[in-house]
């Protein structure tokens, strides 16, 4: 019995250091997405005429990197809450 509770106690402890290294990755699409619209705003201030679509390609380029921080999410969530390992245990 206090062969199946360490076990469960590491399989818990892992997923959540797993779950805190996979939100790190939301510091990569929030730093991108900051530089996006910088950018974005510098070449708006350098050709008006070109708004729509430097907005456009922008909003789109935001819309693919904010992916990779909501399945970050998604799996710190599923390590965290309805954690698959723990059902290898029994």
């Amino acid at each position: 019995m206090d062969g199946m509770l360490l076990a469960k106690a590491i399989v818990l402890g892992a997923s959540a250091i797993g779950a805190g290294i996979a939100m790190i990755a939301g510091l990569g699409p929030g730093i991108g997405q900051g530089m996006a619209a910088a950018y974005g705003a510098q070449a708006v201030g350098r050709q008006p005429d070109a708004s729509d679509k430097i907005t456009q390609t922008m909003l789109l380029g935001q819309a693919v990197a904010e992916t990779t921080g909501i399945y970050s999410l998604v799996i710190a969530l599923i390590l965290l809450f309805a954690n698959p390992l723990i059902r290898l245990l029994s």
